[in-house]
């Protein structure tokens, strides 16, 4: 079941960083696995975005930022050196931007989540941006392996005139392997809240064997695109708009997508994909077309392992 929505939203409140599980319930994690947590605050000094607090909780380790270019954006890898989650994980990300940062987050490579015969791994990423800061959210694609339960939840809240472009993507399994659409389950949300209240809400549940996909079955990647800011003129929203379908209409038969202007200012695409390639490349030119048109920046070249 897919769910996209905006709607008018409470703001989330501020959580001070530790690495204890915050639940009312004991119950509700797991014997085995671990709770890991990062925790990430950024300012900008002058004309750079500097990291000022941090702290990482295993399986999480913690990777200095890196400066790309003369811009004030700042690089942080997201590392998981156990190379993927198991059941009964239970792993955290908090990052807060203060005003005019600009910080970008990506995965070095896919993010795996392995078989599990009954318990769920758990990831959960909270993102509060402040005033007219940059977030890019950028990570690999979810490989969910044969039988493996995956829940991730992604929250990000702007301050005024700040932004958002955030990038989340699924793979049927590992393709490779003949593992198309064989895990258990797979429950995804990912809610973006601007400072006035309005917000996105995109929130699906897969379960193939139990409720089958539909005509998703074709496809072999599911990906979501979203740029969210009240910081951004109306007419720059078209242009940037028209670009994006330009981009997801070149490769018919390979991608197949749409763009869309939710109830918050911005916009959203969603698109499947057939192959690996197929996916990389439309993100890269999706990416490439955002970056110089808000920011005349260029799309940085990560180094992928």
């Amino acid at each position: 079941m897919f769910e996209v929505r905006s709607s008018k939203l409470k703001k989330a409140s501020q959580h001070e960083p530790n690495c204890e599980p915050r639940t009312s319930n004991a119950s509700e994690f797991s014997s085995v696995g671990r709770v890991g947590e990062l925790v990430l605050d950024y300012v900008r000094r002058d004309d750079r975005t500097v990291l000022t607090h941090s702290r990482c909780c295993s399986p999480w380790h913690f990777s200095p930022p890196i400066q790309l270019d003369d811009s004030p954006c700042t690089y942080t890898p997201l590392v998981n050196p156990s190379g993927g989650l198991v059941g009964g994980d239970r792993l955290h990300v908090r990052a807060a931007l203060g005003s005019e940062t600009h910080v970008l987050f990506s995965t070095p490579s896919a993010n795996r989540v392995y078989r599990s015969l009954g318990e769920t791994a758990l990831q959960t990423v909270e993102l509060n941006v402040g005033s007219g800061a940059i977030l890019e959210w950028m990570p690999d694609v979810t490989i969910p392996f044969f039988e493996s339960r995956f829940k991730q939840a992604i929250h990000v809240t702007l301050a005024p005139g700040a932004t958002v472009l955030l990038w989340d993507t699924i793979a049927s399994g590992r393709v490779a392997r003949g593992e198309r659409w064989a895990f258990t389950s797979l429950e995804n949300e990912i809610r973006i809240m601007t400072a006035s209240g309005r917000s996105v809400l995109e929130r699906y549940v897969l379960a193939p064997a139990a409720h089958g996909i539909g005509q998703m079955a074709a496809w072999n990647y599911v990906g979501s695109l979203y740029l969210i800011g009240d910081g951004v003129e109306a007419g720059r929203w078209k242009q940037i708009e028209a670009r994006l379908a330009e981009i997801l209409d070149a490769r018919p038969g390979a991608v197949l997508g749409g763009v869309s202007e939710p109830s918050a200012p911005g916009l959203a695409v969603k698109l499947v994909a057939k192959s690996a390639p197929d996916l990389s490349d439309t993100l890269d030119e999706l990416w490439q077309a955002v970056r110089v048109t808000l920011w005349n920046l260029p799309r940085p070249a990560l180094r992928r392992y």
